[in-house]
This record gives structure tokens, sequence and C-alpha cells, in this order.
């Protein structure tokens, strides 16, 4: 990758709605050149997929958690199962297996404390891989961005 690369994955996360055109001419590129250059991005993952960002709050979903998960054993088997369903909740917006104390760290967006209740309730304490799980309920966003900024971005 290059510099040019780098200007192009910039310019498409602020805005992936931008024309190929738009897109050329702020790189310094021919359109057909800068077309080809964000195909091969593509092609390699390195743009994985493009995406609105929405604010949960005007769709209903005003309630946050982080939740700090502790699995009973650690084997495989069990990983698994976990991370199979896990990938199935809606709620879950983003799940690491992490070190330190908890195994697994979860962002979840819900309508309301009800809701996260009912999460919880019935699928958390629920699933036989989960020993415990504590909550920290976010109380605002100080920021939210999905961009990323390598250090060879200008």
């Amino acid at each position: 990758m290059d510099e040019r690369d780098y200007q192009i994955i910039d310019l498409l996360q602020k805005d992936c709605r931008i024309s190929n055109t738009d897109l050329a001419e702020r790189v310094g590129m021919s359109s057909s050149s800068c077309w080809r250059r964000v195909r091969a991005l593509e092609d390699e993952a390195v743009i994985e997929r493009y995406s609105a960002a929405i604010n949960p709050a005007k769709v209903g979903l005003t309630f946050q958690a982080i939740v700090h998960v502790q699995l009973t054993r650690h084997d495989p088997d069990n990983n698994s199962e976990f991370n199979q369903a896990i990938n199935l909740r809606p709620e879950v917006q983003e799940c690491y297996a992490t070190t330190g104390q908890a195994d697994y760290h979860l962002r979840i967006l819900c309508d309301d404390l009800n809701a996260y209740n009912s999460f919880l309730e019935d699928f958390l304490f629920r699933h036989p891989a989960v020993q415990s799980a504590q909550t920290n309920v976010v109380l605002r966003e100080v920021k939210r961005s999905n961009a990323i900024k390598p250090k060879y971005f200008s």
C-alpha cells in the first residue's frame, strides 16, 4: 500500500458515498485508476464493507452497556459454542475475547432496561458457558468512531 491507498481509505471512511470521480480528483488520479485501486482494496479485504452510521437513540435503542463475561471453563468447544450464540444476538454490537479478569467484553444496545434484563435472564445467564457477567451501564457517549487512522494517514 502506498500514500494514495491510504488517502483513498481515509476519504472513504469519511464518506463512503463519495463518487469515484470526486474520490479520484481528491487523490489526484484518473477515475479509472482510482476505481482499480478501490477494487483492489476491496479484493484484498482492506475494505471489508461499506455501511451507514446510525444514531441508536433515533431508532429506539436508548440503553447501552458494556458487559464483562467470565466463562465456566476455557476450552475450544466452550468458546466456540459461546461465540456462535453471541453472533446470533442482535443486542450484541461488538464482542471481544480478551486477556484479564473477564474472558469477553460485549457492547450491548437495547430498547430499554427491560429489554436488557430480558437479554440477561433469557439468554446470557442461561448459557451453559457463562459463569458470571458484570454490567457497566453507559451513561453517555464520549467518542464513537468506526474509522481507523493508521500513522500513515496524512
